[in-house]
């Protein structure tokens, strides 16, 4: 019994092993970048971006401004008034820092929200291929955990131009 059983799983091996893979790859990040409403995503990602940029800038600009006139007039000033200017210069930064932090889940989740429909349609698009190409395992080129592969296919550029065929803005 033992024996057949080894047998049958060395018959099982030998087919798979036999058998050819075809295997390809994609740069996800690379087609989120290219394709025409990927590029539009950015744009949206980068005007948001620089708004808030510009806010925090102003408000850095205020403290600095807070910070030089502490410094010119520390010499006169008591220590109640010092303490007082000290805590609203400290409290302005903390306020600072805690709204880049807010900035940056927001610009976070408006990132995932505008690339999650992108993503879908390129999922969709990558097993379109893959099944009209039959392979047996496309994967991901920046994410995979493969270092070598005999034969792979690259279709970044043809998911890329097959996307914007598709969607084209």
């Amino acid at each position: 019994m033992k024996s057949l059983i080894a047998i049958l799983a060395s018959l099982v091996i030998s087919n798979v092993a036999m058998a050819k893979f075809s295997v390809a790859k994609v740069d996800i990040q690379k087609v989120l970048i290219s394709v025409n409403q990927g590029i539009g995503v950015r744009d949206q990602l980068k005007k948001s971006f620089d708004e808030k940029q510009k806010v925090l800038k102003d408000e850095e600009d205020k403290i600095r401004k807070l910070q030089d006139d502490y410094q010119k007039k520390a010499a006169v000033l008591n220590d109640k008034e010092k303490s007082k200017k000290e805590r609203e210069i400290q409290e302005k930064v903390v306020a600072i820092q805690q709204k880049t932090a807010s900035y940056q889940k927001e610009i976070q989740e408006l990132e995932n929200k505008l690339k999650l429909p992108l993503l879908e349609k390129i999922k969709a698009i990558v097993d379109d291929i893959a099944k009209s190409s039959d392979y047996d395992i496309v994967y991901e080129a920046a994410s995979a955990p493969f270092i070598y592969a005999k034969e792979e296919k690259e279709l970044t550029e043809e998911v890329i131009k097959t996307y914007n065929k598709k969607f084209p803005k």
